[in-house]
């Protein structure tokens, strides 16, 4: 007796040939391309998410650019600490509040960001610090709750404005935890220091980046 052979389409394009008849079983193709199949999003993908998916670390930078982003930083944190012995003489350091710092390091040390530009610097402090100033008025009695309730508010309000600045986070907590002379100024806090130290920021951040042939800052405006 003879077998029959039958010649079916495999998944990747190639022929295959099977024994006996063929099967009948399962309707013709309609000539569609065949349904790959989805990724499981079941729990157990969650841990695989945590590895990562760049297999190397973040590009190394030119000498050149450590330098300048040393330059601006010094100028920058430099000129906000000059303004507050002219501006708030005798307080308590207001002028130099801990999310400046983290500032300089978007302005100066990654200028193409777009979370360092004026729009997100200046409009993610200052809105910030409005939710901050808020959020201890309404929530302080309360331990811890107005602590959260202003960083994650302000962190809602900056994606929903469009101004994300991950410095805006450490302004609203500062507002809240701060000593009693920052909460004495009330919403003076988001014009001085908040406002007026995150203009600073962005003015030497215009004078510096640019005098370098590989910066140009900023990206945008609005």
């Amino acid at each position: 007796m003879h077998k029959s052979h039958s010649v079916e389409p495999s998944e990747s394009g190639t022929e295959r040939t099977t024994d006996g008849p063929p099967d009948t079983s399962l309707p013709a193709a309609s000539g569609a391309a065949p349904k790959r199949a989805r990724p499981t999003a079941g729990p157990g993908r969650y841990p695989h998410k945590m590895q990562g998916t760049l297999r190397s670390g973040p590009p190394r930078v030119s000498v050149a650019e450590m330098l300048w982003s040393w330059l601006g930083a010094f100028l920058g944190i430099g000129a906000i600490g000059l303004l507050g012995r002219l501006v708030l003489t005798g307080a308590d350091n207001l002028f130099m509040i801990g999310s400046f710092g983290a500032s300089a390091v978007l302005v100066y040390g990654a200028p193409h960001s777009p979370l360092a530009q004026p729009r997100n610097l200046i409009g993610g402090h200052m809105l910030s610090a409005l939710v901050g100033v808020l959020c201890y008025q309404v929530f302080h009695p309360i331990p811890g709750l107005a602590e959260a309730i202003a960083v994650a508010s302000a962190i809602a309000l900056m994606h929903l404005t469009r101004t994300l600045h991950p410095p805006g986070g450490a302004t609203a907590l500062i507002a809240v935890i701060g000593s009693q002379e920052l909460h004495a100024l009330g919403y003076l806090f988001v014009l001085v220091p908040v406002g007026l130290g995150a203009v600073t920021l962005l003015v030497v951040g215009l004078l510096i980046n640019n005098l370098s042939a590989h910066r140009r800052y900023p990206e945008f405006w609005l």
